[in-house]
């Protein structure tokens, strides 16, 4: 089946208005979907296309890159041959599928541009990660665009459902609640997207009726690959990123989920694990949430990377970790955690889902620590917010409530100790809509809206 995706019209946009002077990038993580887009889209908007998958090329394929890249009518006699199909001029799309595998493929993109006879998609994993790119002139004529798991509409899309996405833009936009009835069963459906999460193979499953049991199994499939990937990236730099990404669930139940470095290794210090970190952060299997020190505008400028967050890219990935330490994630599991009943720290999805929300919507993840004291008396003490948006030139506080939401001092405070303008202030949490003291409590699954 293949799925609506949102970056589809991005694809057709680039292709609009780069009339073949650039060759479209669509990067992100494995197992997201970049691939069956990138074909459909080929498919649909060209006369004809060709897939050169390196993962599974021949030899003789990548050799005519290396041998004959410079004589572009005997590389295209030969790939035509080698391949058993030709293309026609001006109306055809070659898919570099998997292009970090073979950098030089990458590299032949700015004279296979230059010559115009053919647009040019590449798609990969890892693949702005240097070493993959080292030994290469990077192409000034691609034009980059992210990939993530899929979202929230795009679940409900899977499912049929066209309704109740617009209906949730309509009452964030109006700031009006949507009711009930309306919102226990939006509700429902968001947990159902928490636990099911936005990897294509695993929402496919869900559509066809699949066991959750048998939804996790492709879902912990899918963590082995990635930690596979880990592993070879750590053979050749000498580094720890696969234990990194698997301690993620335990670092996410510390206070404030603060990247804690000593469960990875007692001795392990910042400096010594940033390029791992930066890793998994590349390549989107994690989202990064950086300490900003000050909120202003320029939140870039008060990044202190060594105090951060490290969450996992797709929500759905890391209940199937969390869930790990059960020989068998059965379904009573996760009815459990769809129906709010799942004994375990529900904090921690909800919050990384709302990074996972804000990340698919081209923000930077940004958190903001301060210390405040109350009184001349009392003690000075730590508070924190858990995201920092900037909209419209101002910045917009961001708390996360799995249950209790009416405590706000987090916000009373910082907008003590900061006397700044600011948008809007969101508390994300499970109940329905409601403006209340300058704040906008949102149900969780309108992050989709910010």
């Amino acid at each position: 089946m293949l799925f609506k995706r949102k970056i589809y019209e991005k694809l057709t946009e680039w292709k609009k208005l780069s009339h073949g002077q650039t060759a479209l990038l669509l990067e992100g993580a494995r197992r997201i979907g970049k691939s069956t887009v990138a074909e459909a889209f080929a498919q649909n908007e060209y006369k004809d296309y060709m897939i050169l998958d390196f993962a599974r090329e021949s030899q003789e394929v990548k050799r005519n890159f290396e041998e004959n890249i410079g004589d572009l009518d005997v590389f295209f006699r030969n790939l035509f041959l080698l391949k058993g199909k030709s293309l026609p001029q001006r109306n055809a799309v070659i898919i570099f599928d998997e292009v970090q595998l073979f950098p030089p493929a990458r590299q032949a993109i700015k004279y296979l541009v230059q010559d115009g006879r053919y647009d040019y998609i590449e798609t990969g994993s890892l693949i702005s990660i240097k070493k993959n790119v080292q030994d290469i002139l990077i192409p000034s004529e691609e034009y980059k665009l992210k990939m993530y798991p899929m979202d929230f509409e795009e679940f409900l899309w899977a499912t049929g459902d066209e309704i109740t996405a617009p209906a949730i833009r309509d009452a964030f936009t109006r700031r009006k609640a949507l009711g009930d009835a309306v919102h226990r069963k939006i509700m429902q459906t968001f947990r159902t997207y928490l636990a099911v999460g936005g990897m294509p193979q695993a929402v496919l499953a869900f559509t066809e009726g699949k066991s959750y049991q048998e939804i996790d199994f492709i879902k912990r499939r899918i963590l082995s690959l990635y930690e596979d990937d880990l592993r070879k990236y750590d053979d050749s730099n000498h580094e720890k990123a696969s234990v990194i990404f698997k301690t993620i669930p335990e670092q996410l139940e510390n206070h404030n989920s603060h990247f804690k470095f000593s469960l990875v290794d007692k001795n392990a210090r910042y400096k010594n694990y940033v390029e791992a970190v930066n890793f998994i952060a590349e390549s989107m299997i994690g989202n990064e949430c950086i300490q900003a020190t000050a909120p202003e505008v320029s939140l870039e400028a008060y990044a202190d990377r060594s105090n951060f967050k490290l969450y996992m890219g797709d929500t759905g990935l890391l209940v199937s970790q969390i869930m790990q330490s059960q020989d068998t994630a059965d379904n009573s599991l996760y009815k459990a955690l769809i129906f709010g009943k799942l004994g375990i720290n529900q904090g921690m999805i909800m919050e990384n889902m709302v990074a996972q929300m804000l990340t698919a919507n081209g923000y930077h993840l940004y958190f903001h620590e301060f210390m405040y004291r109350e009184s001349e008396d009392a003690k000075e003490k730590k508070y924190e917010i858990d995201f920092l948006l900037v909209k419209k030139r101002k910045i917009c506080p961001i708390e996360v409530k799995s249950s209790g939401y009416k405590a706000h001092k987090s916000f009373d405070l910082f907008l003590q100790k900061y006397p700044i303008r600011v948008e809007d202030k969101f508390i994300l949490h499970p109940k329905d809509l409601k403006y209340e003291d300058g704040i906008l409590y949102l149900p969780l699954y309108m992050a989709m809206c910010l």
